[in-house]
């Protein structure tokens, strides 16, 4: 049956620099408020950046009449896709130099449309690099290089209707350019959810999450949007192509395996039909404090091989409880959730809090039937959380993004970057990327630095170590000491053989780790696909392959 057009319409602007909304920004006095907690920053802040002082040049190429009314070439759109929100993009255009600004920006609405642009941009040698929300923290809507003579930002997001909804299969067929809110607004009407809820929910698209094999709401269980995968319609340039839709299928290696995760190199996911659930009706929430870090590891682990399947399992390590507001006494804080569309889950909460006390955890408090404290919901249920850490570690986590800028601001390096590994090698792991990654980033800046760590999605088998690097930096030199930096969280990680990324994408930032970790058959095998289905190499060079 068909659903409902476009979502709700915002009046808020986006920044084209910057993460989320302008009239969220940090403004000066509270900039310099936050450059205060770090020693080393100076006492003013970096000016907000204006399109207007930027070298944008005319662009480089000229799209043929039929494709005109397509494109744009404003130069504040165009400054707007030149780059993700990642901190070295943040820093780089605060210090005027965003990089290489896309010629042309193109809107297109449906599949034929996004063909003839692959075909217009493959005669001309012009490069593609996909856009949905511009979200990304990897390099991964940026053009580095010279390799093309002009490129084109295809911006996904008038594609954003939910197409079909399934109610007899629970599941839907979906645009890719649907942003979170407009996708789950056009699913409420029919009581069901996607459910999939990042911490950029709100700033990115149903096809930048199956691009990246993003991953969301859920810390057990299902966690990246590759579990709520049906089918996908890709447009290459070698031509479209949609995988039947099918529960399971046992029938040969994946048609949709392909393109999760390939970030638009080898083809523009343009629809999916998409898993829902009923939207849940029972939540309760709970957080438990413990004075011993590794204690608290062993009760997240028992609990991830427990049934319970809490959606929300997260773990703060005492710098992060403190950053966050959710302990001050120099605990570390699990914060639990459990949902439910049919049943009560209070049992659930109470087994998991059973855990978590034999194993040194203190406190236990909860609440029931409030909000689950998880990333990007407030634009999906609404609610209040029903513990002050659960309340005070959410509000951090939807706000920290925008004080992250205000930190960029005021010349501070302050960014993530997270990993997954087997249990055997977590607690190791986290304690070399604390002290190797500060020892590196206070020698790089002549400033103490602070690293923390939470746990954001947790396995039976392992855990996804999520960490935060907050040093003040040298005025020019931001982004050198960040890549230093991050060159040396790297070799940490790939020393203990844990993962480049869990659910950030490869990008270009992560391309030299991700070289490390495939296996070489496999990168010969992804180099023959992109021959075969990107022949020109215009679609997003430099990411996962050359």
């Amino acid at each position: 049956m068909p659903a409902s057009p476009s979502g709700p319409v915002t009046s808020r602007t986006r920044s084209w620099w910057g993460w989320g909304y302008t009239d969220a920004h940090p403004d000066d006095a509270e900039c310099v408020a936050l450059g205060a907690l770090l020693p080393g920053t100076p006492g003013r802040p970096l000016p907000v950046p204006r399109v207007a002082d930027l070298s944008i040049g005319r662009p480089g190429v000229t799209p043929p009449t039929a494709l005109a009314h397509l494109v744009t070439t404003d130069p504040g759109v165009r400054a707007a896709h030149a780059m993700g929100k990642a901190y070295r993009d943040v820093i780089r255009a605060l210090r005027g130099r965003p990089g290489r600004i896309p010629d042309l920006v193109a809107r297109p609405t449906d599949d034929r449309e996004v063909a003839d642009l692959l075909d217009w941009a493959g005669g001309r040698g012009v490069a593609v690099i996909p856009f949905g929300g511009g979200s990304s923290v990897v390099g991964g809507v940026e053009y580095r290089g010279d390799a093309h003579r002009a490129v084109l930002s295809l911006d996904l997001t008038s594609m954003d209707r939910v197409l079909e909804v399934d109610t007899v299969s629970r599941s839907a067929r979906i645009q890719s350019g649907a942003l979170g809110p407009v996708l789950e607004a056009q699913l409420r009407p029919h009581g069901l959810t996607l459910r999939h809820f990042p911490q950029s929910f709100e700033f990115s698209t149903l096809g930048g999450w199956l691009a990246t094999r993003a991953g969301g709401h859920y810390a057990t269980g299902r966690t990246h949007i590759d579990d709520f995968v049906q089918s996908l319609s890709v447009v290459t340039p070698a031509g479209p192509g949609t995988s039947w839709r099918l529960p399971a299928s046992g029938a040969g290696p994946s048609p949709d395996r392909l393109f999760l995760g390939s970030e638009g190199a080898l083809g523009i996911i343009t629809e999916a039909w998409m898993r829902l659930q009923e939207r849940p009706h029972h939540k309760a929430s709970a957080s438990v404090a413990f004075a011993d870090f590794l204690q608290a590891l062993e009760a997240v682990r028992a609990i991830a091989r427990s049934d319970l399947s809490p959606a929300n399992c997260r773990l703060l390590d005492p710098g992060e409880a403190l950053l966050s507001g959710a302990s001050h006494d120099g605990s570390s804080v699990l914060v639990l959730g459990f949902e439910s569309a049919t049943s009560p889950v209070d049992d659930r909460l109470a087994s998991a809090l059973d855990l978590a006390l034999a194993h040194g955890g203190r406190g236990g408090h909860s609440g029931r039937g409030g909000h689950s404290g998880l990333g990007g919901t407030p634009a999906a249920d609404g609610g209040a959380p029903a513990d002050t850490a659960v309340s005070a570690w959410r509000s951090a986590f939807l706000r920290m993004p925008y004080l992250r800028d205000g930190l960029a601001r005021m010349g501070a390096v302050v960014e993530t970057f997270e990993t997954a590994a087997t249990w055997d090698r977590v607690p190791s792991l986290i304690d070399a990327v604390r002290t190797e990654v500060s020892s590196v980033a206070s020698k790089a800046t002549g400033h103490p630095a602070t690293v923390n760590c939470r746990l954001t999605h947790v396995y039976p088998d392992g855990a996804a170590p999520y960490f935060t690097v907050a040093v003040a930096g040298r005025p020019g030199d931001e982004v050198r000491i960040w890549d230093d930096i991050k060159a040396a969280a790297s070799e940490v990680l790939h020393r203990y053989r844990a993962t480049i990324t869990h659910h950030h994408a490869v990008g270009r930032d992560h391309r030299p780790g991700y070289d490390l970790q495939r296996p070489d058959p496999f990168a010969l095998a992804l180099r023959a696909a992109k021959d075969a289905l990107d022949p020109h190499r215009i679609l997003n060079p430099g990411v996962l392959i050359d």
